[in-house]
């Protein structure tokens, strides 16, 4: 039976080979038949509607290709094709339906190195006939970005979810792997992943139910976990690795039948304690533990030598929810003598505006402080009024804050490790799932187009039902080793 078996594929290897040769044949004279090339064409005197939107956009050197489809739907077009010019070199790409318009890698770099602009023109047939969209251009800054994002994908739940877990994107690829799911901790809940000055050596997770408290990985090191009388909930690292600043939150959340913010989690009460990773002992301050005050999200300055925080008027929860208003302040420390300042600084007064601030964090290059500004409350994740606030650190006392981006909602945001970019978690597309939007940000404060993390192909964003939550850039890849106890 071995022979006969032996001699039959031996047979049927050599048919293989001949089929393969007339593949080739044929494939060869179909690509040169249909081989894409830019097309005299009629303007239709009008732009182009893509999705995701990358016209105008400032995309760092290092990101992977932005794939887009057309969206207009007033145009009945076949034979879609995009048409990429740079610097006398042109790419054509044809249309993959769904997927959209997908250039590769290779000639992502060719169009890359011949200019920082490049010109896009999608072009198609209507009745036979050639005509184009307005060109638009996609430009490309020298600055780099840091080559991982890390996020949590979940379902935009409350409550109740199926699947989650912490994942790892190359963005100079579409590269994407977990780094912990909760497969790994009998579906248990997993949150709040934070690192030291972007090192993915350096890094905190919570995890609940199964698996309950805050963990700490160290190089080299799998996780520890820490030891603390309460829960340790928004995080911070300090600069020099030795300590994390933490808020201690009693939270509940309530839901909504008729306000279009779907939900309010708020806090009963709340204090700021620093962890000592050194001594596994907590570092207090009266100062940041009023009892007559919330006080939450502790974000350090990159010298570490000021914790930003904010700060609101305890009022009767849940009834007067909507009243609560977080003012952002700061208060000096001293991390070697492990002392916090005798005075808190108030430098954006709630009172004064009845709005209300969450999340503060400040540049590595400390020029520029942005945070989160809605109408009440902390948690400003689900809130449609959300926008992105700045403020220029030499000049924070005097100057006025600024909308980033006026007409861009955005709830949670984290700088590059350079300073030159940022990446947002925003519910801007359809109110429902956060993405993670990047805009780039010069050393004066100015603001480029925001654009989506780019995917393998256009459909990516509409097809996958998770939410991006508290994206993070980190210098390199982390170590699934990390999370090797959790199995």
């Amino acid at each position: 039976m071995a022979e006969k078996t032996s001699v039959f594929i031996q047979t049927n290897n050599k048919d293989n080979e001949m089929k393969k040769y007339i593949f080739y044949f044929f494939a060869t004279f179909c690509l040169i038949a249909c081989t894409l090339s830019k097309q005299e064409a009629e303007r239709l005197g009008k732009a182009a509607i893509i999705f995701p939107d990358y016209s105008g956009t400032l995309l760092p050197v290092n990101l992977s290709p932005p794939t887009f489809a057309l969206t207009d739907s007033t145009e009945s077009l076949d034979n879609l094709q995009a048409v990429f010019s740079s610097g006398g070199k042109t790419v054509v790409v044809a249309n993959e339906g769904e997927d959209g318009f997908c250039v590769s890698e290779s000639d992502w770099k060719i169009l890359k190195e011949h200019s920082q602009t490049i010109s896009v023109t999608i072009q198609g047939k209507r009745k036979g006939k050639w005509v184009e969209y307005e060109p638009f251009d996609i430009h490309i800054s020298p600055d780099s970005i840091d080559n991982t994002l890390v996020y949590r994908l979940i379902e935009p739940g409350y409550e109740v979810w199926n699947e989650m877990g912490i994942y790892q994107r190359n963005v100079e690829n579409y590269d994407e792997e977990s780094i912990i799911t909760n497969r790994q901790t009998d579906g248990g809940c997993m949150n709040c992943h934070s690192f030291c000055n972007y090192n993915p050596e350096q890094v905190m997770i919570h995890l609940r139910k199964n698996y309950p408290g805050t963990y700490v990985g160290s190089p080299g090191a799998t996780l520890r976990k820490l030891v603390s009388p309460k829960s340790l909930v928004y995080p911070s690292w300090h600069p020099g690795g030795r300590f994390i600043a933490f808020s201690q939150n009693d939270t509940k959340q309530m839901f909504h039948t008729t306000d279009r913010n779907r939900i309010e989690v708020f806090d009963f009460s709340s204090d700021i304690v620093v962890y000592d990773l050194d001594t596994d002992s907590l570092i207090r301050c009266p100062l940041l533990m009023s009892g007559t005050k919330f006080e939450t999200f502790p974000s350090w300055s990159p010298d570490g030598k000021t914790l930003y925080f904010c700060s609101a008027d305890s009022v009767d929860i849940p009834s007067d929810y909507d009243k609560v208003h977080y003012s952002l302040c700061s208060i000096g420390f001293d991390a070697d003598r492990k002392q916090f300042g005798d005075t808190v600084t108030i430098i954006y007064d709630a009172n004064l505006t009845q709005k209300s601030v969450s999340f503060p964090r400040c540049s590595p290059d400390a020029r520029h402080l942005v945070y989160t500004l809605s109408d009440y409350g902390n948690f400003s994740i689900w809130h449609k009024e959300a926008r992105l606030m700045m403020l220029p650190v030499d000049g924070i006392l005097s100057a006025q804050p600024v909308s980033m981006l006026p007409d861009f909602r955005a709830s949670y945001h984290s700088w590059s490790s350079n300073s030159r970019w940022m990446v947002m978690a925003s519910r801007q597309d359809d109110g429902l799932y956060t993405r993670p939007y990047i805009v780039h940000i010069d050393e004066e404060g100015k603001l480029s187009k925001p654009f989506l993390l780019p995917q393998p192909d256009a459909s990516h964003y509409k097809r996958i039902m998770k939410s991006y939550n508290l994206p993070e850039f980190v210098t390199g890849k982390v170590s699934r080793e990390l999370m090797s106890d959790f199995k």
